[in-house]
């Protein structure tokens, strides 16, 4: 399997973090040049059929994108460390707060990156607005997750999820901008304190 990856973006880093936590060493890493535009070329979008990092192509030509359908591709060949539920509660509990996490977090911190930082220019024109509504959005959720943390280690379960992958990849992608989160949310920094220090989140940072 190869997966087509790039340094430079969030969600490959998702998917990375999962093989790492999971010891999934068996796949060729492929660097996507996203400012170069590599991601858009023919070649490209006629393997993955759109523009986007990261996809995972199977030994059969097959190729998958959206980091968590691979995610989840990876958990059926590997069930172990489980990162996606053990039964059909938990499975429902843990996509509850993924999802939350990726379209009040993840999502808008990534456009807050987008928007704002100068590299990203040549990617899209700067959008001071956008990055600055996406921003509040996103510490609005913060402090919900602040709550939720204060009875609980990790975000969906007792145990470190897929949802964790999720909130503090979007939440780490913002120090590109040298962002920190709202002071006094003590349980969200205790929380991301505790997922950047587990030994797979060093992968492909």
């Amino acid at each position: 399997m190869k997966l087509y990856t790039s340094h430079r973006a969030p969600n490959p880093r998702r998917v990375r973090w999962v093989m790492a936590e999971k010891g999934v060493t068996d796949v060729q890493m492929v660097e996507i040049d996203l400012l170069s535009g590599e991601h858009r070329t023919p070649e490209y979008l006629a393997k993955v059929g759109v523009p986007h990092v990261p996809a995972l192509e199977l030994d059969d030509g097959t190729c998958i994108s959206e980091s968590i359908a691979i995610c989840r591709y990876l958990e059926a060949l590997h069930p172990e460390p489980n990162l996606f539920g053990r039964d059909p509660q938990e499975q429902a509990v843990i996509e509850m707060w993924t999802r939350r996490c990726e379209i009040y977090l993840a999502n808008p911190m990534m456009l807050n990156v987008r928007f704002s930082h100068p590299a990203l220019a040549a990617l899209e024109a700067p959008q001071p607005q956008v990055a600055e509504y996406s921003r509040l959005g996103a510490e609005k959720f913060m402090k919900t997750l602040d709550r939720r943390l204060a009875d609980h280690e990790f975000i969906a379960t007792d145990r470190f999820t897929i949802a964790d992958i999720v909130a503090v990849v979007g939440l780490d992608f913002a120090r590109l901008i040298k962002y920190r989160p709202p002071e006094g949310l003590e349980n969200l920094a205790r929380w991301q304190d505790a997922c950047k220090a587990r030994p797979a989140a060093k992968a492909g940072v």
